[in-house]
């Protein structure tokens, strides 16, 4: 069976409810999906998905905690993970909860789509999926280009555990991506954790730790890892980030030029700028239109009506608003 997976809890549940009525408005309720839990806040997710029946939240207690466990291990290996993370103000493991999307390689699904919570749908997956009839990894993203975010450059062991070309082929964003169950055994994922003990731990960047995980994964076990952006002919390929200011909405549908986008990443954008917007507070960013359309699918009725004059997200605050904030009074 195929389906669909994210990650969530009620922290990013405006996101999780405008993803889910993307894929229903192009599947209805026919395509599978499946949540997996970040943390036990998932209340709302819950009471929300009672009425979707082809949503689930996973409830596997042993899988997650085996992959809580794996987690921990991997990072009990790395040189500098700990001091990097309490210099950012980060009390034990960074992102604790986001490697919980492994748990895609238990099931329910036997080949799946994993989405981000920040992730919107703009057209059906059928070629991806047809992908994975060849290989173990498909992805459509433009990742390649900045290795920074997926492995420390300035490790020297990078090139000795992966060739240049890999890197240049094989590195993908987390946000997306297709596979099947069954990928990672307990036997795999010892084996992963021998070899980053051996002083591979050095190459992962553990300021996006699932990110770096899930790459170190795919590529140190010899996965098959087909990246579209690098193989679709270039007058079919789009982009997906939504740092791309020149897509085109048409009917609530984004477009690269003439071709539909496959899916919208809104990458950067905190959680928290989607749950102000939502209450009602006018804070603009890049294709809002198109997140408030899917966010309120169902509901078109509950759109907010903004009363103040938008806010750029990444408005920098004037003198006057830094020091009401250095004195708490903002």
């Amino acid at each position: 069976m195929d389906g669909i997976c994210t990650l969530g809890n009620d922290y990013v549940f405006d996101q999780v409810v405008a993803l889910l009525n993307s894929i229903e408005a192009i599947y209805e309720q026919k395509m599978p999906v499946c949540i997996y839990p970040y943390d036990d806040n998932i209340e709302k997710l819950a009471t929300e998905i009672a009425s979707r029946p082809q949503v689930i939240l996973y409830d596997d207690s042993i899988s997650i905690k085996r992959w809580d466990s794996f987690a921990k291990a991997v990072w009990d290996t790395h040189p500098t993970a700990r001091k990097t993370w309490e210099k950012a103000g980060s009390k034990g493991y960074h992102r604790f909860g986001t490697h919980r999307r492994y748990c895609a390689f238990d099931g329910p699904f036997d080949r799946f789509i994993y989405m981000d919570a920040d992730t919107i749908l703009m057209s059906p997956l059928d070629f991806v999926f047809a992908e994975l009839e060849n290989k173990d990894c498909i992805v459509y993203d433009f990742q390649h280009k900045d290795l920074t975010h997926v492995y420390d450059v300035n490790s020297s062991k990078l090139t000795e555990v992966f060739s240049e070309e890999r890197l240049k082929q094989e590195i993908f964003c987390s946000g997306f991506y297709a596979s099947k169950q069954d990928l990672f055994s307990e036997k795999k994922k010892q084996e992963l954790i021998n070899s980053l003990k051996e002083g591979e731990a050095e190459i992962l960047y553990c300021m996006a730790p699932d990110q770096t995980v899930i790459n170190y994964m795919m590529m140190r076990s010899g996965f098959s890892i087909y990246n579209l952006a690098l193989n679709l002919p270039q007058e079919k390929k789009t982009g997906c980030c939504v740092t791309s200011s020149h897509f085109e909405n048409k009917n609530n549908t984004l477009y690269d030029k003439d071709n539909p986008l496959t899916y919208i990443h809104y990458i950067g954008i905190s959680s928290q700028i989607f749950r102000k917007v939502c209450e009602g507070e006018n804070i603009d960013f890049p294709y809002r239109d198109i997140f408030l359309h899917y966010r309120y699918y169902n509901n078109p009725e509950k759109l907010p009506q903004f009363n103040q004059k938008a806010v750029y997200y990444q408005q920098k605050p004037n003198l006057k608003e830094k020091i009401l904030k250095k004195l708490g009074l903002n």
